[in-house]
């Protein structure tokens, strides 16, 4: 059920919230008890979305069954019968009636002082830096991660069946990106990285964008392309893509692998300056007005091109520039991406850096915790299967969490993996030279699903970095692949040494740290997307989108829930959960902390089913109620495949293992609120769903209005040209009984082109804007 109980959420969100915030608005309503508080329970100020799967909140309430486009829909009386034997998916942002949703700025948008530049492809994290602090004048920043079809056929991973159908690249940008060659290549990695753009509040209620504001710029993936001329080998011609000329708008770092690795070793010769920065998913807004950018799948191979070497050696130098990537292209070494990128949007004079005292991994996010007089504490997540749950905390002191030297506080400090023990304690292991090394033996991490089905998936796989005449290689730099079956002869030769074993320096070693992390036993997760430190009490939430093994390793199956253990039609799913941290130091710069889960992914029919899957953003409102976006698998939404056949995925309640094409059931990604106080407390309610195909990302409160991004609207399928799917999809009502439900919709998407007339006809991402079509008193978003 997706209701939380009572002493469910009072543990969860701690015992300062609980009689601050939760006890004195519990109602006997929801948990059966007697309410001692003279206030008044305020009912939800909005109708609830109705999706496509049962949920208790359709119980307890009417729902907005969404119709057709711009709003329309009716309203559905709650019901004990919350089956839908059938459910039309609509391609739009669809919203409570009580709300509107409006474009702000859509993928091409030339609102630059240069006309060349224009809005970035695949937009995610959004950050609001007010000016004045005022709600209603200020910068976005927003990050753009990647680029797909049907911006391009020439994209990564495009289907070889929409090669005959239409991209966008022309009529969105008058440009033909349609052969790979170094002009294509460029312009994808200047799609890539973040945009810069002046808002104001109009008279209308809504934020627009100040087009040609002088502040307003891209910092892309190939930012200081111009100091290539200063190389001396092949590269130093490599100083434009197309007809663009790159400028010397580069980059720099900060840390030890600045010094240690980008100004000693690396083969570029450009030292501590780096060439853009791209693959840009979430990150964070510092105290002090700053924004970080989390460099995320930098990771390039020949099939996903648009990357670059992630492979290092012991000194942290690339193996080598990776085959037919845009590194290799471009000259752009390994070793320079996959960091955490601090950005000052109001201040053009501040040249972008990357601190490398916080790692090279993938990326997702950043939360900050800074008080004056303590050591800043950072927390990030790592979207990666078998990826860390991590922690930095500064050798220095925060004096004023608002003055903009704290930067330098992310210079000098220790990076701590995260070490979960099945009994909800845990522990930060330090990555120094110093450190012992201890990897957790994968039979370990495979314990449940061994228990439960007799072999683990992958063997239930860790990588270790690769070492010459260790486990019997013969070569150094990259990983090695310790499993079950190798496990008792490859993992004595790693334990029981140092870090310093294995890297030359400090710097070394935080260039390749997810394979340092696991080395040192640090605990293989299901790819934590998104941490927040909750304002109150100071826990930090954690997202932790897919428990599903893959080739990069293996989440812990004593603390996560990596398949469907058994054959019964409602056992727990593996669709992973939101989880919190409970540091045991009041100041978060502890070694020890305890952990707990709130909520288990997976139908709300199914055994813990929390009600959504795959959760992945997650941000606070300023009442303290949480709210929720979804990540699920493009290739899985509605239960169909991309591609222009709109081939079924298989949905068999029965099955055991690795079941995620069960997340078909939900639908299109999705927005969800769960209240922490008043009658609904701890009720998972939908509040939004996005385009076809799309994944909605970076939800920021300002004021009254919620921004968000929509990113990859009819990803992989060929543009909507009203061809509709339809099949039976399986699902599960309330009781954990298996139900069949008609769903149709469109293969692809055209959104925002058929909400705004526009004669592209394209799908292109975008943020938007959601506010109440009539403010309330007290001008809060809910």
């Amino acid at each position: 059920m997706s209701k939380i109980t009572r002493r469910q959420l009072l543990i969860f969100f701690g015992s300062s919230a609980a009689t601050t915030v939760l006890a004195p608005q519990l109602t006997k309503t929801l948990f059966g008890i007697n309410s001692t508080s003279a206030e008044a329970v305020v009912p939800l100020s909005f109708t609830p979305l109705r999706l496509p799967h049962p949920l208790p909140i359709y119980r307890e309430m009417p729902s907005f069954m969404p119709t057709g486009l711009n709003g329309e829909g009716t309203v559905m009386a709650a019901s004990q019968d919350t089956k839908l034997t059938s459910y039309r998916i609509v391609d739009d942002v669809v919203v409570p009636p009580e709300y509107e949703r409006y474009v702000i700025l859509r993928w091409g948008d030339r609102v630059f002082l240069d006309p060349a530049d224009y809005f970035g492809y695949n937009c995610d994290y959004t950050a609001f830096l007010p000016l004045r602090g005022s709600n209603h004048d200020g910068y976005l920043w927003v990050n753009h991660e990647y680029v797909c079809f049907p911006m391009s056929k020439a994209a990564p991973d495009t289907q070889s069946d929409v090669a005959s159908f239409p991209a966008s690249d022309r009529a969105v940008l008058g440009i033909d990106l349609s052969v790979k060659n170094q002009a294509t290549l460029g312009e994808f990695l200047y799609n890539l990285g973040g945009s810069i753009v002046r808002l104001t509040k109009q008279a209308n209620g809504r934020f627009g964008a100040i087009a040609r504001d002088p502040i307003n710029r891209r910092i892309h993936g190939l930012s200081g392309l111009g100091i290539n001329s200063q190389r001396t080998d092949k590269y130093k011609d490599v100083t434009s893509w197309g007809t663009r000329q790159g400028d010397d708008n580069y980059l720099t770092g900060t840390g030890p692998a600045a010094t240690q690795v980008f100004a000693q070793v690396n083969t570029d010769g450009l030292g501590n300056r780096i060439i853009g920065t791209a693959y840009n998913c979430s990150g964070g807004t510092t105290p002090w007005g700053t924004i970080l950018s989390g460099e995320e799948n930098f990771q390039g191979s020949e099939l996903f091109f648009v990357g670059v070497q992630e492979n290092v050696k012991p000194n942290g130098s690339q193996t080598g520039y990776a085959k037919g990537t845009t590194g290799e292209e471009f000259g752009l070494v390994g070793e320079k991406y996959g960091w955490m990128v601090e950005v000052d949007p109001q201040d053009p004079s501040f040249r972008p850096r990357k601190h490398t005292a916080l790692g090279r991994f993938r990326h997702e996010n950043v939360a900050i915790r800074a008080a004056a007089g303590r050591r800043l504490v950072v927390y990030m997540g790592e979207d990666r299967r078998g990826g860390h749950t991590w922690k930095f905390v500064s050798s220095g002191t925060v004096t004023n969490p608002a003055d903009k030297n704290n930067s330098r506080l992310f210079e000098d400090g220790t990076l701590y993996v995260a070490q979960y023990h099945s009994n909800g304690t845990g522990k930060w292991l330090p990555l120094t030279l110093n450190s012992p090394t201890n990897p957790v033996r994968p039979s370990q991490v495979g314990e449940a699903e061994l228990a439960s089905l007799g072999k683990a998936q992958r063997d239930a796989n860790t990588r270790l970095p690769k070492r010459a005449g260790i486990a019997e290689q013969t070569e150094d730099g990259g990983s090695f692949v310790v499993d079950t079956t190798n496990e008792a002869t490859a993992l004595p030769a790693y334990t029981n040494k140092t870090l310093a074993n294995f890297y030359s320096s400090q710097g070394a070693l935080l260039v390749d740290a997810f394979l340092a992390a696991n080395l040192s036993g640090g605990t293989p997760t299901a790819r934590p997307e998104d941490l927040e430190v909750n304002p109150t009490t100071k826990e930090v939430f954690i997202a932790y989108t897919d428990a599903a093994p893959g080739s990069d390793g293996y989440p812990d199956s004593r603390i996560f829930t990596v398949a469907k253990y058994d054959s019964a039609v409602n056992s727990t799913q593996q669709s992973g959960g939101l989880y919190k941290i409970i540091e045991d130091s009041p100041d978060g710069e502890g070694l020890t902390f305890r952990w707990e889960r709130l909520a288990q992914g997976g139908e709300a029919g199914a055994v813990a089913g929390a009600g959504f899957a795959n959760v992945d953003n997650l941000v606070f409102d300023t009442q303290g109620n949480v709210w929720g976006v979804t990540d699920m698998s493009t290739s899985t939404h509605n239960g169909f495949d991309v591609g222009s056949a709109g081939k079924q995925t298989t949905i068999d309640h029965n099955k055991t293992g690795n079941v995620s094409d069960f997340t078909g059931v939900f639908g299109n990604n999705w927005l969800f609120y769960i209240p922490t106080s008043g009658q609904n407390a701890g009720t998972v309610i939908p509040f939004a769903y996005g385009p076809n195909r799309c994944e909605m990302t970076g939800p920021t409160f300002v004021g009254d209005t919620l921004l968000l991004s929509v990113q990859h609207p009819g990803e992989d399928c060929p543009i909507d040209d009203g061809t509709v799917l339809s099949r039976q999809i399986e699902m599960l009502d309330l009781n954990g009984a298996v139900f069949n439900q008609t769903r149709s919709v469109a293969r692809g998407s055209l959104w925002p082109s058929n909400i705004e007339n526009d004669r592209r006809r394209s799908p292109m991402p975008s943020v938007i804007g959601i506010r109440r079509v009539r403010s309330t008193s007290t001008g809060e978003f809910v």
